[in-house]
């Protein structure tokens, strides 16, 4: 019955409620555009497309209406990307981030238009066009702001002022200001044409994250980690209004009227504010992580906005902003309204009354005391009038005296029985002091005397009282009759009703009646309702939390501080009939559900829901609320915090870090003067990657407690990890200077480290060439500046902070290191016409010299160094300088050794076309240069290109040396052993095959021949350019006899050297091939060492081969020859016949008759015929020669105790078993020498000159000679002749 009565006075409104929730929601849509964070998003004009910027270090365009990406991502960050803005014209993108750098991109092809801008040392944070496009602003966090062009990419302006990073930079409407936000807390405005400051604006007590302007530009917004967005006038740097309040604000933006701005947070929200009023609009908006950018169509109907999942959100506003303004547009037309309804007299002093009232008993702590804007003032009735609620009551109510009240009443009871008020006003009373008995009584005496709407009511409350709750609902249905049909007061009957009912127990037949209340009118007036099922929430909560449901109390707290947050206005005169009826506390209501919440979270385990809803409590309240409860919000800090950090230690352990940064941020919103709130959260920030966050709450560390080494420790860490390698050295040196000397042994001092590394550069640069070419800058730079450049890179600071770090001291990791810093790629080429020299290009830019000649090939070869990764290059042209002696000196003879120590070697065959295919690398020209066989076979790592600079046979792989095919043609081009082209070693061994190589080779100046040699055997010789190249030649084979004792060198065919006669005039002497005498087969020799043993007696072989083997090596010095041999002298000469050579019948003692065939004219003479003149046809003994035992290898004498079936024996074990076996066999050995002695040989002819010394004659041919009786041992003439 009841019912009917409540829809009589308020006919059904469910569709149009229904419509306007839907209306209030804001339609969304989600879509991933990126693989990590979002760090920055804007708009198009079109207001379709966005484009957004993360943690990936890519750009992505969205298509927010059909929810797709558009195309590729833009790539050329090596970063984060953490902002960016579009043209003007939409034509154009400019981003910036964490490597320093600007990019602007084309939007259509995705391509950058010119190279990244680079001019600050710190991460860009921020980055905008000015108003037409034609000048870029950015921000760093090198404290700067600098000014380009955005055409160009010039630089018109660098701006300091700031002492700490620029988060945010902003030019004005009219492009003439541009504005930036600071870390340092301030806003500066400067002319954006000249730089000058006009206005400093010190704005926040924290870093200020954004800045923007008004359409107008008469007023600045910004947005800071102090959870305050404030509004400024431009002019003078004024506040303007009360700042915006409720969490930490990442990113701000403004619509294009002006009317509103759209806030994003590390809360997870997006907040809507009025630049009018600076009040929310709407709800808050959710996302699923945290947010750190926001953006606004042109049109002020769409929001986007980026989280830390990589996900765009797209936010339909415009229903929100449209119920807003015409909320809005209710209240301004509040007044005029007011003075058009019509007042009775009574209603006045009722008015009057109540705002007597109100002013005697304050307003709210926490709140306006205005009117509600739902509130219209016909609403406002005398109400306390109208139910005859006597001042005694209304006082008691306040005061909560209400054994005072009683009395009073009792007296006036007594004084006059039959007043029904005074019956009615003490029945409210008892009925508040739970006598539900006497209650009802004066209630029923009430009624008997006179019926009354309080009469009925305060019955009906009687009887909910004591149980009777159908009596209570008759007499609620009798009191409507009282009403007169006012909509005011049959709204507060129904609630009055309600409110009876749940007080009754009966909580859910109550709250769905006051939800039936709250849906079901035709007018605004739905205030009351929503303060009273607020309490009623209220009340439920407080149940929950006498069960222990703690959740589900603090959701019954969260819904009930909703409806009281948006209608503040508690003592408004409807509400404080609830006051006198049923003792409700409203003065403190907000407040009370406030803290209990902040209570039900924590007892929840929802700590972060705890901390914000204290937050939110403290924001709201005023500095008499919060002294009042300043017992309970220190305990419930301190408890939450420890609840907090205790949740993120957890959360750390199961490595959910974003969590635990949650977990750690709200326990420092409770207690930001603890350190280790803000170590443990920069340590997750690491974890997370989020080096600027890290960073920051190192900085706060350091604050804190600037004695502590814990600061430094993260902040060294934390700049490491974010590239600012300088920076984080600056932090660890100084944590060290903090460190007690106990914990400092753990680390290396930068001192030790420094000089550690130093080293290592001077052993590297020890034996490499004097100058490099910088394949970046295109500068030549010798060994100091290689070394500055170095100890300036970020190998270097990397490398120091590595080493720091960690004890003990790394020399591995400093090697490798250094090694690959200095790793060079050197150039193999023939020379062409007008090569640049080094004065060509000392202290220019190769890259900028003119691109003609052989320039080019310089400069393509360092283009393919740098290319290919590295950073310096040489090339023999232009990096030794040609007229410096002792530099020429050291190049030479360190050539071997820097091609050796390359990197790689790029080969450049100017004469093999691009077409060119197998074969064209041996009929190049590079293959008969003298210097090149040495700068190839040195090398390791080899490349061949043509001349167009393509890899030659298109072979891509990274060592040409591994090819097979190459390496086949190569063979066959240069008759160099595969073995010896790949893994080839320098040094005296196979003297006679290296010089071999070299005789097809030919050089420029002589005396290359032999200098290019120098390296292939490892020998280091006076460069002395002049002296002709048959005394380079000398010098260089008398080295290497004199150094190894190696006689194959004197094996040549051609005429004899002015140096010494035993050594060629040319190189090309040595392409005949060696003299290589057959040796016997195994069962052969065995054949004559048995004939031998038969006729030669043991001692005497054995007695030569003590002579032969206790020989000394030969020796050569000053051009003469000490040359071990045995001699036989020559007998008869005597000329055969003559035409291009001359033949001649030789004979000796000792051998064999045999001819000999020259171009040189011999004296003939014979026995009969002596001459003054001796000739000894010599057989030269060489050490190496097969037949004495080589200590230096003991399978010299396995294979000598193989034919005599020795194999079998074991000549392991010690040395004196070692010596027995030796010497058991040296008549063996003996023997088997003298086999071969009996074998043709090479023999030299020379003629005695006057001094007694000799000199090799008729070089020019292989004269084979033989010994005649191999019997006769004991004439054998041993010995040591020197030779000119």
């Amino acid at each position: 019955m009841l019912l009917g009565v409540s829809q009589e006075a308020h006919p059904t409104a469910r569709a149009s409620a229904d419509r306007m929730m839907q209306e209030r929601s804001a339609p969304t849509r989600t879509m991933r555009s990126h693989t990590d964070s979002l760090l920055a998003v804007a708009f198009f004009k079109d207001g379709r497309r966005v484009v957004t910027a993360s943690h990936d270090k890519t750009l992505r365009i969205c298509d927010m209406q059909r929810g797709s990406l558009v195309g590729e991502p833009f790539e050329g960050h090596k970063d984060y990307v953490r902002s960016v803005a579009v043209s003007p014209d939409d034509k154009q993108i400019a981003s910036s981030g964490d490597d320093k750098a600007i990019i602007v991109w084309d939007v259509e092809s995705k391509q950058m238009i010119f190279d990244p801008l680079e001019k600050h040392t710190g991460w860009v944070l921020s980055v905008c066009f000015s108003p037409d496009g034609k000048r870029l602003a950015s921000g760093s966090h090198d404290k700067t702001v600098v000014v380009w062009d955005a055409k160009t990419g010039a630089i018109l302006a660098t701006i300091d002022g700031h002492n700490n990073s620029v988060w945010s930079v902003a030019f004005s409407p009219d492009g003439l200001k541009l504005a930036s936000g600071s870390a340092d807390h301030s806003i500066r405005i400067w002319r954006s044409d000249n730089a000058e400051l006009l206005l400093k604006i010190d704005a926040h007590q924290h870093w200020i994250r954004n800045v923007v302007w008004s359409p107008d530009g008469q007023q600045l917004v910004s947005a800071s980690f102090d959870k305050t967005v404030r509004f400024w006038s431009s002019d003078d740097g004024a506040q303007i209004g009360q700042p915006c309040t409720g969490h930490a604000y990442h990113s701000l933006a403004i619509s294009s009227d002006g009317s509103f701005i759209a806030t994003a947070s590390d809360d997870k929200t997006l907040r809507l504010w009025s630049t009018k009023t600076h009040k929310l609009i709407g709800q808050v908006l959710e996302h699923t992580a945290w947010v750190r950018c926001v953006a606004i169509s042109l049109n002020g109907e769409v929001l986007v906005s980026g989280d830390g999942e990589g996900k765009v959100l797209l936010c339909s506003i415009k229903n929100i902003l449209e119920q807003y303004n015409a909320e809005e547009g209710i209240l301004e037309n509040k007044e005029a309204r007011q003075q058009q309804l019509p007042f009775s007299e009574t209603q006045l002093r009722s008015y009057e009354r109540n705002e007597e009232f109100l002013s005697n008993h304050g307003s709210p702590s926490n709140h306006s005391s205005e009117i509600d804007e739902d509130s219209d003032i016909d609403d406002v009735h005398s109400l306390f009038d109208i139910l005859t609620i006597q001042a005694t009551l209304c006082d008691a109510s306040i005061t909560g005296i209400l054994d005072t009240a009683e009395e009073l009443l009792t007296q006036e009871i007594d004084a006059d029985d039959n007043n029904y008020e005074s019956y009615a006003n003490r029945s409210v009373v008892r009925a508040r002091r739970a006598e539900w008995k006497y209650a009802l009584q004066d209630a029923v005496k009430s009624i008997a005397i006179q019926p009354s709407l309080l009469g009925y009511i305060s019955k009906a409350i009687a009887l909910c009282g004591n149980g009777q709750l159908w009596g209570a609902m008759e007499a609620f249905d009798l009191a409507f009759i009282f009403c007169n049909r006012d909509p005011i007061i049959v709204d507060l009957l129904l609630l009055i009703k309600a409110v009876s009912l749940f007080n009754a127990n009966y909580h859910d037949e109550a709250m769905r009646r006051i939800k039936d209340l709250t849906t079901t009118y035709q007018h605004r007036n739905r205030f009351p309702c929503n303060v009273i099922n607020s309490y009623l929430r209220a009340q439920l909560a407080i149940i929950d939390l006498k069960n222990g449901q703690y959740s589900e109390a603090a959701d019954q707290f969260t819904a009930s501080i909703t409806g009281l947050f948006l209608h503040p206005t508690l003592l408004e005169p409807r509400l404080k009939i609830f006051t006198v009826l049923f003792g409700w506390d409203l003065d403190s209501l907000w407040e009370t559900i406030s803290q209990r919440r902040c209570d039900a979270f924590l007892l929840a385990g929802r700590v972060i829901e705890a901390v914000e809803s204290f937050q939110y409590m403290m924001n709201m309240v005023n500095e008499a609320g919060k002294g009042s409860r300043i017992e309970w919000s220190t305990t419930f800090k301190l408890d939450c915090t420890a609840h907090c950090v205790a949740k993120a230690h957890e959360a750390v352990t199961a490595s959910n870090y974003e969590m635990a940064v949650s977990l750690y941020t709200a326990a420092i919103a409770l207690d930001s003067t603890r350190t280790s709130l803000f170590t443990h959260r920069s340590k997750v920030n690491l974890e997370l990657k989020l080096y600027a966050e890290a960073l920051q709450d190192a900085e706060k560390v350091i604050e804190l407690d600037p004695s502590s080494y814990l600061g430094y420790e993260m902040k060294h860490v934390a700049l490491y990890e974010a590239q600012h390698y300088s920076e984080a050295i600056d932090a660890f040196e100084m944590m060290l200077s903090k460190l007690d000397c106990e914990l400092r042994w753990q680390y290396i001092s930068p001192s030790e480290a420094k000089d550690a590394i130093q080293q290592a550069v001077h052993v590297r640069l020890e034996n490499a060439p004097l100058r490099l070419l910088n394949t970046s800058t295109g500068r030549l730079c010798n060994l100091e500046a290689q070394t500055h450049i170095f100890m300036e890179s970020t190998e270097y600071k990397q490398l120091l902070y590595s080493l720091m770090i960690h004890a003990p001291l790394q020399t591995e990791l400093i090697t490798e290191t250094v090694k690959k810093y200095f790793s060079r790629v050197m150039l193999s080429h023939r020379w062409e016409q007008k090569e640049p020299l080094l004065h060509d290009i000392q202290d220019k830019v190769v890259y900028d010299l003119n691109p003609v000649g052989a320039m080019v090939k310089l400069q393509t070869f360092c283009k393919t160094a740098r290319d290919a990764g590295y950073r310096w290059a040489w090339s023999d042209t232009c990096c030794i300088d040609q007229n410096n002696n002792v530099e020429l000196q050291r190049s030479v003879n360190s050539m071997f050794v820097w091609y050796r120590q390359s990197a790689l070697t790029i080969i450049y065959l100017s004469d093999v076309p691009s077409s060119a295919k197998y074969g064209a690398l041996a009929k190049s020209a590079w293959n008969t240069r003298g210097w090149t066989i040495q700068e190839f076979l040195a090398s390791v790592v080899v490349l061949f290109f043509r001349a167009d600079w393509t890899r030659y046979l298109d072979d891509h792989s990274p060592n040409h040396k591994k090819s097979a095919t190459i390496m086949q043609e190569l063979q066959i081009s240069t008759g160099i052993d595969a073995s010896s082209l790949v893994t080839f070693r320098s040094g005296m061994r196979g003297a006679r095959e290296k010089l071999q190589w070299a005789s097809s080779r030919v050089t420029t100046l002589q005396e290359d021949i032999a200098y290019s040699l120098f390296g292939i055997f490892g020998i280091h010789l006076p460069i002395i350019y002049g002296e002709t190249k048959q005394n380079a030649l000398g010098r260089l084979i008398q080295e290497i006899v004199a150094q190894s004792g190696d006689i194959t060198a004197l094996d040549w065919i051609g005429k004899s050297s002015r140096f010494n006669s035993c050594l060629p005039a040319d190189i090309t002497s040595y392409k005949a091939p060696p003299c290589i005498l057959t040796s016997l087969p195994e069962d052969e020799m065995q054949m004559s060492v048995s004939r031998l043993q038969d006729v030669v007696p043991v001692e005497s072989a054995t007695k030569l081969y003590t002579l032969l083997d206790n020989l000394s090596a030969p020796r050569f010095a000053n051009s003469r020859l000490q040359l071990p041999c045995i001699a036989f002298p020559v007998t008869d000469v005597r000329r055969r016949d003559q035409g291009t050579y001359f033949t001649y019948f030789v004979k000796a003692d000792g051998l064999q008759d045999l001819v000999i065939t020259t171009e040189d004219k011999l004296t003939q003479f014979s026995r009969t015929r002596p001459i003054p003149q001796s000739f000894l046809l010599v057989r030269p003994w060489n050490r190496y020669d097969p037949g004495l035992l080589d200590f230096e290898d003991d399978m010299s004498i396995k294979t000598m105790s193989m034919p005599w079936s020795m194999s079998d024996r074991s000549l392991s074990g010690s040395p004196d078993k070692y010596e027995e076996s030796v010497d058991s066999e040296l008549p063996l050995r003996a023997v088997r020498l003298t086999v071969r002695l009996g074998q043709a040989f090479g023999a030299f002819l020379l003629a005695q000159q006057r001094g007694g010394e000799y000199r090799r004659i008729a070089s020019d041919h292989n004269i084979m000679a033989r010994v005649k009786d191999i019997t006769a041992v004991d004439d054998m003439n041993i010995r040591t002749l020197e030779i000119l």
